[in-house]
């Protein structure tokens, strides 16, 4: 671990109505990444298209596909092609009715090396993700790419530090998190900031606690919620960056642009981290029994 250099890209990009059109870019700016040396690249959560969560319409399974398939084998071949990982979040069609939030690792010539499945399955206003998606059973998960060991969580998981400890209990020295969050227009001068503040510190913590590196990939741009009236929906926050594992921030986007990140990491960091704050060491598993009952009466 010591002294490995690796070099991460960031993709922030904003989604249109056009499934085709995204894929064609999401291609794009990440071979552009792997271009300017990133590599292991990240997009954001269901890039493919729209978040069309922001209602329940059964139309919108059509957005779905296997995995593999259409999508998954285009980042195969250009991660093959670019000799780069690449991460990106799908909705998988498994069966007829049966569907998940997931994201795919692939590695240079060995293709595919797995799939992470969405565990935490929000119901919000638009945010209505248990209408379209089954909660994953693959469980936390680390994958051995070419540049190391990483985790996948995406979006909603990233509020869970049981997820983010587990993946790296797995061995995950990164942790990914394709991400579509952002403000409803009619709450963000009074409750934005504070969302904002809240969603970074929690990751943050995450690679603190863990000592590894936390890297969130987040669209940006206004997506208005479909049926209803001019101005609602929402305005996705962008600000995708990358922490090292003393929770320091070594990268942030904007929030209104797309935008690609070359961040430069050294792994020493997580030797470095977990040497002066040993908390792998010191957790007392011996007493965690209750962690997984749902409330302790």
């Amino acid at each position: 671990m010591a002294n490995e250099q690796v070099t991460l890209g960031v993709v922030q990009m904003r989604c249109s109505a056009d499934p085709d059109d995204n894929l064609r870019r999401a291609l794009q700016m990440s071979g552009e990444a792997a271009d300017r040396g990133a590599q292991i690249v990240c997009l954001p959560e269901l890039f493919r298209s729209r978040y069309f969560c922001q209602n329940e319409d059964s139309a919108h399974f059509a957005l779905a596909e296997p995995i593999p398939g259409p999508s998954s084998d285009a980042f195969a071949a250009l991660a093959k092609e670019k000799g780069a990982v690449i991460v990106a979040s799908l909705f998988e069609k498994r069966a007829v009715g049966l569907y998940h939030n997931t994201a795919v690792v692939v590695d240079d010539d060995r293709g595919m090396l797995g799939r992470y499945r969405k565990m935490h399955i929000p119901d919000d206003p638009r945010y209505y993700e248990k209408y379209y998606f089954t909660p994953g059973d693959l469980g936390f998960r680390s994958f051995e790419t070419s540049r190391g060991p990483i985790g996948v969580l995406v979006c909603w998981d990233q509020w869970y530090p049981e997820a983010a400890r587990l993946t790296a209990l797995h061995g995950a020295e990164i942790l990914f998190y394709p991400t579509a969050i952002g403000w409803h227009p009619e709450e963000k001068y009074s409750h934005g900031e504070k969302q904002h503040d809240a969603w970074e510190i929690t990751q943050r913590a995450h690679a603190i606690a863990n000592g590894c590196f936390v890297v969130a990939v987040n669209r940006t741009g206004f997506e208005p919620e479909p049926g209803a009236a001019a101005g609602q929906g929402i305005q996705f926050w962008g600000q995708s960056f990358v922490a090292a594992p003393d929770g320091s921030i070594l990268a942030r986007a904007s929030q209104d642009d797309e935008e690609i990140l070359i961040v430069n990491i050294d792994k020493q960091a997580i030797f470095d981290q977990r040497s002066g704050w040993p908390f792998l060491r010191d957790r007392r598993i011996d007493a965690y029994e209750a962690i997984t009952r749902r409330y302790i009466d």
